[in-house]
């Protein structure tokens, strides 16, 4: 490495070194690793989106505890409950705001896997703290619950997303 004249040149030579941030490319995609308990990379995002203040523990035995309970309730694998509750809250589509010509227009698009998933997680865990229930591992499962027998908030907002962008069929031609 060379040796900089003063310490401007040091912090540029680092941040060539680096490559941090580049200006031409994209940024590289965050690595999920899969939960230790049940293998599951959608699982390890949930647990990701519940932690609060980087209490990782706290969240993941939260979700454990309320996949316990599903376990113990329906007989069935927790994970293909819990998968099956998220594949039931994914919407299809969705509308997005496109300005043409002065006026704004709600205009329907599909919504793509990864960020389906992202909004089904999002929307299964507001419609769980919104629940009234004791503890959170307790809202969770009931949430879950329902949204694996289409049923619940969570459901509920897909199915007001689909009928927003069903209304707005008329400017689906605005799509880019």
């Amino acid at each position: 490495m060379l040796q900089p004249e003063n310490n401007r040149d040091l912090s540029t030579e680092q941040k060539n070194l680096n490559n941090i941030m580049s200006r031409k490319k994209r940024a590289p995609r965050k690595i999920f690793y899969p939960d230790p308990k049940y293998q599951s990379l959608v699982l390890a995002k949930f647990i990701n989106f519940v932690m609060y203040d980087g209490k990782k523990t706290t969240a993941e035995k939260i979700i454990y505890t309320a996949l316990d309970e599903i376990k113990i309730k329906t007989k069935e694998d927790p994970i293909k409950v819990f998968n099956d509750a998220i594949n039931n809250i994914r919407p299809n589509l969705e509308v997005r705001s496109r300005r043409v010509g002065g006026a704004t227009y709600q205009v329907p698009v599909e919504v793509k896997t990864k960020r389906s998933q992202t909004l089904a997680l999002r929307w299964l865990l507001i419609a769980t703290r919104k629940r009234k229930n004791k503890t959170m591992s307790d809202k969770l499962l009931n949430e879950v619950m329902d949204a694996y027998q289409n049923k619940g908030a969570a459901i509920k907002k897909r199915e007001d997303t689909h009928k927003m962008a069903e209304s707005n069929k008329a400017f689906a031609h605005y799509r880019w």
